[in-house]
């Protein structure tokens, strides 16, 4: 039975896979594919944001190697990074939550 975290590894993948190649190369991720994507699937994060070129400065950050489209390690970079900032506002949280004991 796969733990957790290969459960949610496995998800990361299947969304990934779930989005790439309609348009682009079938291992990658198009502008349009990666704006879908972040509109289903990360919809409070787009909501938070002010800035409606988002989607286009998160696309050029993750294009590392410049060929128009995000591959899977790219996107994974994206989730990292979201996963790292949500983490610290955890944090902040339970620091909160602690001091009111």
């Amino acid at each position: 039975m796969p733990s957790e975290l290969e459960k949610t590894m496995e998800s990361l993948i299947m969304v990934f896979h779930r989005y790439a190649g309609k348009e682009g190369s079938h291992g990658s991720l198009t502008r349009r594919e990666l704006r879908t994507l972040m509109e289903n699937e990360l919809a409070a994060f787009l909501k938070s944001q002010k800035d409606p070129t988002t989607v286009d400065r998160i696309m050029r950050d993750l294009d590392a190697n410049g060929d128009g489209e995000v591959n899977f390690e790219e996107f994974v970079s994206l989730v990292v990074g979201l996963s790292i900032a949500c983490e610290k506002c955890y944090r902040m949280q339970l620091k909160k939550t602690r001091s009111w004991k």
